[in-house]
Order: structure tokens, then sequence, then C-alpha cells
């Protein structure tokens, strides 16, 4: 998670909080006036519109206040859905055998996209099988990872 993502989190995490929900993580995507800062949330319960204006408006009150993106943006707040962000090695942990789509941030023989099985997690490593081959991805060099839905 980027350093801004991260302050983020631990400026709004409070908030979502009071409300009951849990922050899985945060996105900023900045593209000048066309910002997003992208909040996903959930709960045992699951998540509907209604939590997601609940939470929005809490984070808002707040984002105001703090005032900590100097740009235009839009606040979405939205559940994980089926294809869930993975954020922390705790919800890696939690889809061990599970398809995964990872982007790293510095290639790893020469590739930066990974889908396939998360077979393990030793340490901070993941190990991914794709194609029959395993791959040790190190945590700290994933930009972006995503659970892969099964359809069955």
């Amino acid at each position: 998670m980027a350093k801004f993502e991260h302050k983020l989190t631990e400026m709004l995490r409070p908030a979502v909080e009071e409300v009951g929900k849990e922050l899985l993580g945060i996105e900023f995507i900045s593209a000048g006036k066309h910002s997003v800062l992208r909040l996903f949330i959930d709960h045992e319960n699951g998540i509907d519109v209604d939590d997601c204006a609940e939470v929005s408006r809490q984070v808002g009150a707040i984002l105001d206040v703090e005032d900590p993106i100097s740009t235009e943006y839009n606040l979405e707040v939205s559940s994980p859905g089926l294809d869930r962000p993975l954020f922390s090695l705790a919800h890696y942990q939690a889809v061990i055998g599970e398809t995964v789509n990872i982007r790293l941030s510095l290639p790893l023989n020469g590739r930066r996209k990974f889908k396939g099985l998360l077979a393990a997690i030793e340490n901070d490593t993941l190990v991914v099988t794709v194609d029959g081959e395993d791959y040790e991805l190190v945590f700290s060099n994933i930009d972006k990872g995503n659970l892969v839905p099964k359809f069955d």
C-alpha cells in the first residue's frame, strides 16, 4: 500500500469502525479532476447501499475537515464484491487455496502480472502457482491483488 493510502487508511478507519463496519482498504486513483478515492468496506452480514451511504457521510465529514487531498476527487464507498481486493497479508491468508490476480510493483522474471492458485504464505512471501510453476512473490512488492471469483 502506498504511503499516502496508508495515511488515509489510518485517518479514516476509526470513522468506518464507529458505524460498525470494517475498512478493508483504500485506493486513490489520481486523474486530475477525475480522481477517485475508493473505500472498500465489509461487515459479517454483508454491505448494502445504505451502509455505503452512511460510511460516505462519516468519512466525507472527516475529509472536509482534514482536507488531505489537494485536488478534486470523487469519494466512492463500495463492498468488496466478488473480485474482493486484497490489501493485507491477513486478507491473502484468508484465501489460501483460491485463485488470485496479483500485479507487482517491480517485475519478477520479466513479468508483473500473475494469475494463479495461492498455494501458501511463508513469512511475508506468497507462493502462487501459475500453469504448474510456483512463484514466490514478496508481499511488499505487490501493487494490487484481487480474488478471482468462482462460478460453480
